[in-house]
């Protein structure tokens, strides 16, 4: 089962164009279980006191993937202002991730593809606040 195929059961009207928020909401939880991971792969590592930032700036950003991802999937009765924030939320911490693993990329291959996945959410969350600002 897919969030696309969800979202064409939904009985009210979408905030967006359905693959739009589909591949938004799909990234989100996406990017969350990554994050975690890679945060997780950040406390094992044998220089953790340097991974510090990066675990920390990836638990945020699964925090806010998973927030984004729950928020943008509720349909009915949405609210604009909250919603938007929400997606803002998860730009920023997908940008704020992906720039601390992109530094930590070429010693650590977890922070190189959790860099590539918070990429790809900030892509799909971008999309989905220009869809929306029309």
């Amino acid at each position: 089962m897919s969030i696309e195929a969800m979202l064409k059961t939904h009985p009210r009207p979408l905030i967006a164009e359905l693959g739009i928020l589909a591949r938004c909401i799909d990234e989100c939880g996406e990017c969350a279980a990554t994050c975690t991971v890679c945060a997780d792969a950040c406390l094992g590592e044998d220089d953790v006191r340097a991974m510090a930032r990066c675990a920390r700036l990836c638990q945020d950003c699964a925090d806010a993937c998973v927030d984004a991802g729950r928020i943008l999937s509720r349909q009915t009765d949405p609210e604009p202002s909250t919603q938007l924030a929400a997606l803002n939320a998860c730009w920023t911490a997908c940008r704020a991730s992906a720039e601390e693993c992109e530094r930590h990329a070429h010693h650590h291959e977890h922070c190189r593809l959790c860099a590539a996945e918070c990429r790809r959410c900030e892509s799909a969350c971008s999309e989905l606040l220009t869809a929306l600002a029309d």
